[in-house]
């Protein structure tokens, strides 16, 4: 097992500061997921980790091996790493096993272990029975087990996904993530994943980091970016959470427009105490929908639309000039006749 460690990593493209000062370490054997909106750094700090970007400062090790700082970068070809990208890159003119062998003969491999190790990675991706066929004969999910066989086969230290799934329909992603989860378990691989699917985050990773423009801005089990996200903009990014500007004082939150009024019992501080000018984010099951439309807690809403999902249907509603979505379990087609959202639970952050 190969730990990855990355200290006070900076990417300047110009002006364009893509990474600033990152600091983030994945145990061996662990997935770390990378997630974040488009332009957070993520797929430019995998590149660093790859070698295809040299970082302008910062270390970055694997298994005790420096590969960025300390003098020269170490290339990406004498990294040790595996990376499987957005789309599948195999080569048409070779049959499966011949794809997955090319980093061993360029290794200088002898065939009869190279056949063996060829096999083996094949049958850890469910691709055994297939090691003779054409590329162009298979589909997109089994193309990009290829893919991922070839990145494995030379046993990597760690291995680099960059938005690896995000090609593929569901359930095929679904079984994939899987297979990631099985495959780091099983042969004690370290994995970084990154991607712009906050729920795939949650579920592959062991640890998800969240970046905003260059920064890392939280790390934690899944379980822990879900019950207690540490900012405004975690909350927004990860919840859906609607946000309202207002204040604290004497255990209570209240808007600026004086419409939510939110007892501290109803709330939570993932940043510590706060006292004074705060956000209040709302996340979708941090709501109900009741009948009134006032009382402790309770918004008037205006009730626009929803969307079904197989946990309920999220209700879209509108409160003066917020809009708002309220996770409703058990509700039929039928839009419910509501006139208020009460606050089940909220996080409050200073502003």
């Amino acid at each position: 097992m190969s730990e990855l460690d990355a200290r006070g990593v900076d990417v300047r493209f110009g002006s364009t500061r893509a990474l600033d000062s990152v600091d983030l370490c994945v145990e061996g054997g662990r997935i770390l997921a990378l997630v974040g909106p488009s332009g957070s750094g993520k797929s430019t700090f995998l590149r660093a980790v790859a070698g295809f970007v040299t970082p302008d400062a910062g270390t970055i090790r694997v298994g005790g091996r420096t590969l960025v700082g300390d003098g020269v970068p170490v290339p990406p070809e004498r990294r040790g790493l595996g990376m499987v990208f957005q789309h599948h890159a195999v080569w048409p003119h070779m049959s499966v096993a011949e794809n997955v062998a090319y980093p061993l003969r360029r290794a200088r491999w002898n065939r009869v272990d190279r056949e063996k190790r060829v096999a083996e990675v094949l049958a850890t991706v469910e691709l055994g029975d297939l090691a003779d066929r054409a590329p162009d004969t298979l589909s997109g999910g089994q193309r990009q087990r290829v893919s991922l066989a070839r990145a494995l086969v030379a046993r990597p230290e760690v291995l680099l996904l960059d938005e690896a799934l995000s090609a593929l329909d569901e359930p095929l992603r679904a079984s994939l993530r899987l297979m990631l989860r099985r495959l780091a378990a099983e042969n004690e691989l370290t994995m970084v994943h990154v991607t712009h699917d906050r729920d795939e985050a949650l579920a592959i990773g062991d640890q998800v980091a969240v970046l905003d423009r260059g920064r890392v801005v939280q790390v934690g089990s899944p379980a822990e970016l879900d019950a207690s996200p540490r900012s405004e903009f975690v909350a927004r990014f990860l919840h859906d959470a609607a946000c309202v500007a207002g204040r604290m004082s004497g255990g209570r939150f209240r808007s600026d427009d004086g419409r939510v009024s939110v007892p501290a019992a109803a709330l939570g501080f993932p940043s510590g105490p706060v006292d004074g000018p705060a956000y209040l984010a709302l996340p979708p099951d941090g709501l109900e929908l009741v009948e009134e439309s006032t009382g402790e807690g309770v918004l008037p809403v205006e009730v626009l639309t929803s969307l079904y999902g197989r946990r309920g249907r999220t209700v879209i509603c509108r409160s003066g000039d917020l809009e708002l979505r309220v996770l409703t379990p058990g509700v039929d087609d039928a839009l419910p006749s509501t006139r208020g959202a009460r606050v089940r639970r909220g996080f409050v952050y200073s502003r």
